[in-house]
């Protein structure tokens, strides 16, 4: 028995539920898919990015790709939505790709002195804590939480946010009407993503010791074993 009052198979069932996303919303065998092109395209464009703001320092270009990435990000999940071609490929696809353009736009904007190491420092702290409550999640038999929709609009100011920081420390007259909007979407970002992330550490920990209180429960109420 749970605490619920329930048996503990109907609690672990649950507790499934709430941390796996529903069987039928993910068709498992598809890979050629409208939104898992877009996922790979924009895959591609990051090391194409990182050349253009490192090496000829084309920023114009660079630009360009990080806001066709912001744009594919939002499309590639509405077309799954729409064209009923969600995939798991797709559900790990789409946060490598963001996870790695933020990762490759930060480091390249330390290089080039567009943001503080801190800021960077803040940002990839809070990704080493969500993997390590990923890797404690996994080592007591659970998937991987669904991204949620604070997550989501953190990555989609930050994805904003980068283009325009970049406009913001060139030498154009829209660089001072660009930079309060640059500043304003990397501090919106960079707090709910932060945010999220401290929720998403505190849903594992709840879920941990949830599955760690059943399991004693269970233990105490069997019989004693006759030596």
């Amino acid at each position: 028995m749970t605490r619920n009052g329930l048996p503990r198979w109907h609690d672990e069932r649950v507790t499934q539920e709430q941390v796996t996303a529903p069987a039928e919303s993910v068709t498992i065998d598809r890979v050629w898919t409208i939104p898992n092109i877009l996922s790979l395209l924009r895959l591609a464009g990051v090391p194409v990015f990182v050349y253009l703001l490192l090496g000829p320092e084309a920023d114009g270009w660079a630009i360009a790709i990080l806001m066709m990435a912001g744009v594919t990000d939002w499309a590639d999940g509405k077309l799954a939505r729409m064209l009923n071609q969600s995939s798991r490929l797709g559900a790990l696809l789409d946060p490598a790709a963001d996870r790695l353009y933020i990762l490759a736009t930060l480091i390249a904007f330390v290089i080039r002195d567009v943001v503080p190491i801190w800021v960077v420092a803040i940002i990839l702290g809070r990704d080493v804590l969500v993997g390590l409550s990923l890797l404690v999640l996994r080592r007591h038999g659970f998937q991987a939480l669904q991204v949620n929709y604070m997550g989501k609009a953190a990555t989609f100011n930050l994805l904003y946010a980068f283009p325009l920081l970049l406009l913001a420390v060139g030498t154009s007259g829209i660089a001072e009407v660009v930079a309060p909007v640059a500043y304003a979407f990397t501090a919106w970002g960079g707090v709910l993503y932060l945010i999220s992330g401290i929720a998403y550490v505190g849903q594992v920990a709840e879920i941990v010791n949830d599955s760690a209180y059943d399991d004693t429960a269970f233990d105490s109420t069997r019989p004693a074993s006759m030596s």
